[in-house]
C-alpha cells in the first residue's frame, strides 16, 4: 500500500478511535459531524473503487478531455496540494446515513483496496494516462486520484480532529 495512503488511513483511524456516539453526532447548525464526514470519505473511496473497476473492465480508459477551468482546478488541488474550502460534495458522497460502525471499521480497508485497483490501473495503462472523470477536477490519471485522495483525506482530517477537540472540551 502507498505509504502516504497508509498513514491517512492510519490518522483517519486514530482520529475517531473511543469517540462516543455523542461525540460523532455533535456538530455546528448546518455543519456535518464526525460520522458524517467519515461517511462522506467512505463514500469517496467507494466510488472510486467503482469508478478504477469500470476501466479494468472496459481495458481502457474512460476519461475526458478537461476544459481549462478543470485543469486549472486540478493544478491547484492535485499539483499545490491545496483543498478550497466550502465547496459541497456531489451528492453521490453526500453522507447518507450508513451506519457509523460499518463505516468506521471498514474505512480502512475501502482505502486499501482502492490503492491496490490504482495500482492496477497504473501497471495496465501507466502512470500518466487520464483514465477517470472526477466529477469536480475532470480527467485524472490513478496518481493524480490518489494525490487527490490525499489531500481531500487531510482535509477532512483536520476537521474530525476539530470536532474530536469539541466535543472532549464540552464533555470535561
Amino acid at each position: 500500500m502507498d505509504s502516504r495512503l497508509e498513514k491517512l488511513k492510519e490518522n483517519l483511524e486514530s482520529a475517531v478511535e473511543g469517540m462516543s456516539s455523542d461525540q460523532l453526532s455533535w456538530h455546528l447548525p448546518g455543519k456535518w459531524c464526525a460520522a458524517e464526514v467519515l461517511e462522506h470519505l467512505y463514500l469517496t473511496y467507494t466510488a472510486t473503487i467503482q469508478g478504477f473497476d469500470r476501466v479494468m473492465t472496459k481495458g481502457k480508459p474512460l476519461a475526458s478531455r478537461a476544459p481549462m477551468a478543470k485543469r486549472a482546478l486540478t493544478f491547484v488541488v492535485v499539483g499545490l496540494g491545496y483543498m478550497p474550502a466550502g465547496r459541497k460534495a456531489p451528492a453521490m458522497v453526500q453522507p447518507k446515513g450508513l451506519p457509523v460502525e460499518k463505516v468506521r471499521n471498514e474505512i480502512g480497508e475501502k482505502i486499501a483496496a482502492m490503492d491496490v485497483i490504482m495500482a492496477q490501473c497504473e501497471a495496465r495503462f501507466g502512470r500518466r494516462v487520464k483514465l477517470l472523470d472526477h466529477p469536480i477536477l475532470g480527467p485524472l490519471s490513478a496518481t493524480q486520484a490518489r494525490k487527490l485522495h490525499l489531500v481531500h483525506g487531510r482535509h477532512h482530517l483536520k476537521q474530525l480532529l476539530r470536532l474530536r477537540e469539541s466535543t472532549t472540551r464540552q464533555t470535561v
